[in-house]
């Protein structure tokens, strides 16, 4: 791809906002007081760092001559991303350090490959702790950072949380830009450079985070600074970018409202003269003017190895991972990387004591600052009256303590919420026609310590499947690497199929979190409103859970408030007035408000008539994973407050609004399944009405009571 150096210079923008922290004087600063050959040292230090973690057992500084014994026999990991990722981490180092007061620079890898880079970076910050004797810079130190690599029992060779320093999880491959959005929102002081892979700009959660941030609307937001890696190259071939010219690329970010600037990466005075003028045009997220783009149209591969024994590398594939294959064996590759390693004059970068030198240390940032919530939040009561929209004025609570946000993809009307009294949308809630860049925007935003809400139908919810699957291997990383206090995940999940057309039918995100047997992960099904408010309350003031809230907007029924409490603590609970005391004949155990209103007439209205000599022991479950087993499900039933509800040897007739499979995964998990029988959603193949659908199903309170009967004569009660 044939780019320029550099952009043409426009005219100058206005002032930033009165209180936006002035960025480009930032810039102005770290130029007059970082020299360029530090810049490059550092650069050098960082690349060195990751070829040599891919290929060296020892002498990692070259003190001596090569030899086959230092170099690893498989060598492992990705190469080709580091040298740009690098050249942004060297850029940004001084403008860290020098960023205005009270202010924050957070760096977001979108190319979960370029882990070398992460560990180098985390190495030179003094950051990272391989040995045992705590972080710090020492020779122990740096021969562990690359004879480890790929550290597959600690941090792993790519981009996740274990590294520090890290807010984003790689393998979450496109939604970089989007997370980006929601750290900045509401935080004005902070600004946020995701860097963005052009294979990624191929995915549809990247394309669509171009446009999205004009749903972001409002004041008091922090700024993005998108960087493309214009490398030319996806993992198997040319990337779609690649095939535009230097006025499609300006085109193509221009039509999307952003003003770019093009760098080849050979220059650094240029560079850091292009990032000083970026940041002169750096305007809040709410702002609706161009706001800047870098794209650096440095090759794949950088500095590497141009050719081994008549094999091309530069330009092809070969250099996404390693670009020599058996240097230890092979003579030719163990020249090449011989040179290709002296080429960083890694003496000259670190000392025999594994520090980096005063001049690499000079573009260093320091420590990163430490993630922590921007303002604090406070559990809320439950109160108002027992109706829908008693939900609404729990989100409105919580929102007018601050630090929260609600995302929803179009669908807040629709789904009954009224955030104000005139019906318009606040300041803290976004919109946009996209469930993923709503996930995305979520987990910005909680990963910086916020509290937020996703509110949507429950047949799109699945759309984010993968994208919540990758986060909780995120966030279990997080917590492995010894950090804790998230806020919490939070979906609501509402626009049920039992009242929606055959195509708004689709349960399936609740099958999918169930399955991964993630302890943090709670599905809750409450039986009302009231319930359901009063769960939402919980859920916005907790950490380290992943919530999903499954609630009817037409929830009318409402039951006795009294066994709530153990609802909401225990996760299950008798409710008395449906009950019988002492052992009863048949348990009957409802999940979810349209389960509940179904179950419940079946046990007043028709159990009660036709079989009165009957005992019934009924209760609801409002948190589906509960019934799992423990260690699996860490909020799990014990065995005796199982059996205390259950029984050990009475048949069960379960209502769940969701598929039936899930739960009786979790059921047969305990050994529990062949006396449950679990009445849930199936699809019915056409259209059908809402009764219909509940007939189908076999979850119409007639159906229900005539199954509790079929299921007392089999078993002779």
């Amino acid at each position: 791809m044939a780019l320029p150096t550099s952009h043409p210079a426009p005219s100058r923008p206005g002032p930033p906002p009165i209180g936006f922290p002035d960025w480009s004087h930032a810039a102005r600063q770290a130029a007059e007081s970082v020299p360029g050959q530090a810049i490059s040292a550092l650069w050098r230090a960082l690349n060195h760092l990751c070829a040599a973690q891919l290929y060296l057992e020892d002498n990692p500084r070259l003190a001596r001559p090569l030899r086959p014994a230092d170099v690893k026999e498989d060598p492992r990991g990705h190469w080709g991303v580091c040298p740009p990722v690098n050249w942004m981490l060297a850029h940004l180092g001084p403008l860290t350090a020098w960023r205005p007061a009270g202010s924050e620079l957070l760096v977001l890898h979108g190319a979960g490959h370029a882990g070398p880079s992460a560990l180098a970076h985390a190495y030179l910050n003094s950051t990272l702790h391989l040995t045992g004797r705590g972080p710090g810079w020492s020779m122990p130190e740096l021969r562990a950072l690359i004879a480890r690599f790929p550290h597959p029992e600690t941090f792993g060779g790519e981009i996740t949380p274990l590294i520090p320093g890290a807010r984003h999880t790689g393998g979450q491959l496109g939604p970089a830009l989007a997370i980006a959005q929601g750290m900045v929102l509401d935080a004005p002081h902070r600004l946020v450079v995701p860097l963005i892979g052009d294979g990624e700009l191929e995915t549809g959660a990247t394309a669509a985070a171009w446009l999205a941030r004009r749903a972001l609307t409002g004041s008091g937001h922090g700024a993005v600074l998108p960087v493309v890696l214009a490398n030319g190259l996806k993992m198997g071939g040319p990337s779609l970018l690649a095939t535009l010219t230097q006025d499609e690329v300006r085109a193509y970010f221009t039509g999307l409202g952003y003003q770019t600037f093009l760098h080849d990466g050979t220059d650094i005075s240029g560079f850091r003269r292009l990032l000083a003028d970026a940041l002169t045009r750096i305007r809040p997220l709410g702002d609706k003017g161009r706001q800047p783009v870098i794209v650096l149209t440095m090759p794949k591969g950088h500095t590497g190895p141009e050719q081994v024994a008549g094999r091309k590398i530069a330009g092809t594939p070969a250099v996404h991972k390693t670009p020599l294959r058996n240097p230890r064996k092979d003579d030719a590759e163990f020249a090449a990387l011989a040179a290709w390693l002296a080429s960083y004059r890694p003496a000259e970068l670190f000392t025999t004591q594994g520090r980096p030198t005063d001049l690499v240390r000079q573009a260093l940032p320091g420590p990163p600052p430490q993630p922590g919530p921007d303002k604090p939040t406070a559990p809320i009561a439950a109160r108002g009256p027992q109706s829908w929209p008693l939900t609404s004025t729990m989100i409105r609570e919580r929102a007018g303590r601050g630090g929260f946000r609600l995302f929803s993809p179009d669908e807040i009307t629709s789904n009954r919420l009224k955030l104000t009294d005139d019906g318009s949308l606040p300041p803290w809630a976004s919109e946009i026609l996209n469930e993923e860049i709503c996930h995305a925007w979520l987990q910005g935003y909680t990963e910086t310590g916020r509290d937020a809400l996703l509110a949507t139908y429950e047949a799109f919810a699945p759309v984010n499947t993968s994208l919540l699957v990758q986060h909780l291997k995120h966030r279990s990383l997080h917590y492995a690497a010894g950090h804790s206090g998230l806020p919490n995940i939070n979906y609501l999940i509402t626009s049920l199929g039992w009242r929606n057309t055959y195509t708004h039918q689709n349960p399936g995100l609740v099958s999918s979190m169930l399955e991964t047997e993630n302890g943090s992960v709670h599905i809750y099904t409450p039986a009302d409103a009231m319930r359901a408010a009063a769960v939402l309350a919980v859920m916005l003031s907790g950490r380290d859970r992943v919530n999903f809230l499954i609630t009817d907007k037409h929830s009318s029924t409402s039951f006795p408030p009294d066994p709530f409490r153990d609802e909401l603590t225990v996760g299950a609970a008798v409710w008395p007035h449906l009950s019988h005391q002492g052992a009863p004949d048949l348990v009957l155990a409802s999940a979810g408000d349209v389960p509940a209103r179904e179950l419940s007439s079946a046990a007043t209205l028709l159990l009660r008539t036709t079989h009165p000599e009957i005992k019934i022991r009924y209760l609801h479950v409002n948190d589906l994973a509960v019934l799992g087993p423990d260690p699996q499900w860490p909020y799990a039933l014990p065995k005796p407050e199982f059996t205390r509800l259950f029984g050990t040897d009475t048949p069960v007739l379960m209502a769940v609004p969701t598929h039936p499979g899930a739960v009786r995964a979790l059921l047969a998990a305990r050994g529990e399944a062949k006396r449950f029988n679990v009445v849930g959603y199936l699809d019915p193949g056409r259209p059908i009405t809402p009764q219909g659908l509940l007939e189908h199903c076999g979850l119409s309170a007639s159906t229900l009571a005539a199954r509790a009967a079929l299921m007392l004569k089999e078993y002779g009660r």
